[in-house]
């Protein structure tokens, strides 16, 4: 790895941070919406009530639209592992590839095989068989979720797994290990609460429209009521979540939690940012940042990672430059161990092959001895400073996050008592906040994703495998042609999506198609 193209890694990391965005715009609508509109047809054949089917059918077709497109991005993101990233595809796609597989197997083979009757077996099949579909095409949509963002998080925290000298690949020994490692299992449910709050805020916000326009209000109100209940629950298990998410953070990727709260010295009793602004570098630090301004909770980062207000919380400095009293390796230490690995696997897989049984043995147990700091090495020689993310980005996705999270709750409680109080109409100021609320949601989902990826750079997988050895050996122009393409064809989608929607949506719900259809089969 001495001559890196920094370039090549720079513009593939691109490419798959575009693709990886554009397509979160698309899921956590889906993943949401599949729910609501679940419940929303369970009150529809509970009750009776047509007017429940016309809701169930509208946000039905809200949802097939951005399903579509979500499916297109989701099939791109997939195979550049391949294209882009064929060693880190090598390296552990024993393990990666299980989730992978299990998601296309079982999840979206659930989500095709239902979608068909929840979209066309309205006038074919009973009210119960229909819903029956409604809900499978939910779990099935949340199933794989599940399953990708297993995969994502066994990056963040490997578990379950040996590694094989013989192939130099990483093998699953342990499936359960992977399934139920605490980076996976926080993740999914604080990811897919987080896509629940984004749904049921886009669900407010475009029935918020409708009652300024005095327009479809039974939908529109009815609509509020039932996404801000359900919305004030998903918020409150992001919440959760997302604390539980900063403990396995603070305990396996004690970088990323100094990088999100900008502390580079570490100390017990580290207080929280509540809110902040980076100024300039320091000029006797260059690799350090200060605060212009900043608002503290003194000891609340100690508790909320370590449970314990006295605890120590490693800044980037005690990891960079090490800290002898916390027992914390130094950055260059850790390289040092991770280069004596790579040598030792390079000098067993040669002694195989002249068949120096005790040279291998021996080269075998040193490379064992310091597996842990195997991908350090591929930075000997080179500053330790290029394993700090961009702090910057860390801190402030971050802090915009968590500000979004809390301005979210307030709303769904907002929207809630004056919904159940019939008193939206005169309450315009809202009715205007929760329509603009909707790129706000969209803001704060993209910026969790930052967090949890720009924070744990240059891992692709976690102390194990840098971006460096992962990317392929590509051409930089054939990525940077790439890069530009799919930035034309994402944002055309994304241009299509928001101009069906918007269509979609002034139309409302057609009532005289609904009426038809339900004159035809509502007996059914």
């Amino acid at each position: 790895m001495e001559n890196i193209d920094w370039g090549l890694v720079d513009w593939s990391r691109a490419q798959f941070a575009l693709t990886a965005m554009y397509h979160w715009i698309f899921v956590p609508l889906t993943l949401g919406l599949s729910f609501i509109i679940a419940m929303m047809e369970t009150i529809y054949v509970k009750t009776g009530n047509l007017e429940w089917k016309k809701v169930t059918k509208f946000w039905m077709t809200i949802f097939g639209i951005n399903f579509a497109i979500g499916v297109a991005t989701g099939i791109i993101l997939e195979f550049e592992f391949g294209t882009n990233w064929s060693n880190y595809s090598w390296f552990v796609g024993d393990i990666f590839g299980a989730p992978l597989a299990i998601e296309g197997i079982m999840a979206f083979f659930m989500e095709s095989t239902f979608i068909a009757i929840m979209f066309f077996g309205w006038n074919k099949v009973s009210k119960n068989i229909h819903l029956l579909s409604t809900w499978l095409v939910a779990i099935g949509s949340n199933l794989s979720a599940l399953w990708i963002l297993v995969a994502n998080g066994w990056m963040q925290n490997p578990s379950g797994m040996t590694f094989n000298p013989e192939t130099v690949r990483n093998e699953m020994n342990n499936f359960w290990d992977v399934l139920f490692n605490p980076a996976a299992i926080n993740k999914f449910i604080h990811t897919i609460s987080s896509a629940y709050v984004l749904a049921s805020i886009f669900v407010i916000g475009v029935s918020a429209w409708y009652i300024l326009k005095n327009r479809e209000l039974f939908l529109a109100k009815r609509s509020i009521i039932l996404a801000s209940v359900f919305g004030f629950f998903a918020i409150i298990f992001t919440i959760g979540t997302g604390d539980g998410s900063a403990k396995v953070i603070a305990r396996y990727q004690p970088m990323k939690l100094a990088a999100m709260e900008g502390l580079y010295e570490g100390q017990t009793n580290a207080p929280l940012v509540a809110f902040g602004f980076f100024g300039s570098k320091d000029e006797n630090q260059p690799n350090m940042e200060k605060f212009a301004f900043s608002v503290k909770i003194p000891s609340a980062l100690s508790f909320l990672a370590f449970f314990n207000s006295d605890a120590f919380v490693p800044g980037i400095k005690d990891l960079v430059h090490g800290n002898k009293e916390q027992n914390i390796l130094s950055y260059e230490e850790r390289i040092e161990k991770g280069k004596i690995a790579i040598d030792a696997l390079l000098a067993y897989k040669n002694a195989k092959k002249t068949n120096e049984i005790e040279l291998a043995e021996s080269s075998l147990k040193l490379f064992n001895d310091n597996f842990e700091h195997f991908g350090y090495g591929y930075y000997f020689g080179k500053d330790p400073h290029l394993l700090v993310p961009n702090v910057k980005i860390s801190f402030y996705s971050f802090h915009i996050m968590v500000i979004l999270g809390v301005f979210f709750l307030l709303l769904f409680i907002l929207t809630f008592y004056f919904g159940f109080k019939n008193k939206l109409e005169n309450k315009k100021w809202l009715l205007w906040l929760s329509l603009w609320t909707i790129p706000l949601a969209y803001i704060a989902s993209e910026a969790g994703w930052v967090v949890a990826e720009v924070g744990r750079q240059p891992w692709v997988i976690q102390d194990l495998m840098p971006n460096i050895a992962a990317v392929s050996q590509l051409d930089q122009s054939s990525v940077q042609i790439t890069f530009f393409l799919f930035l034309a064809i994402f944002t055309a989608l994304l241009i299509a999506e928001i101009k069906i929607l918007l269509t979609q949506i002034r139309k409302g719900s057609h009532n005289e198609e609904i009426v038809e259809s339900i004159n035809e089969g509502g007996n059914k």
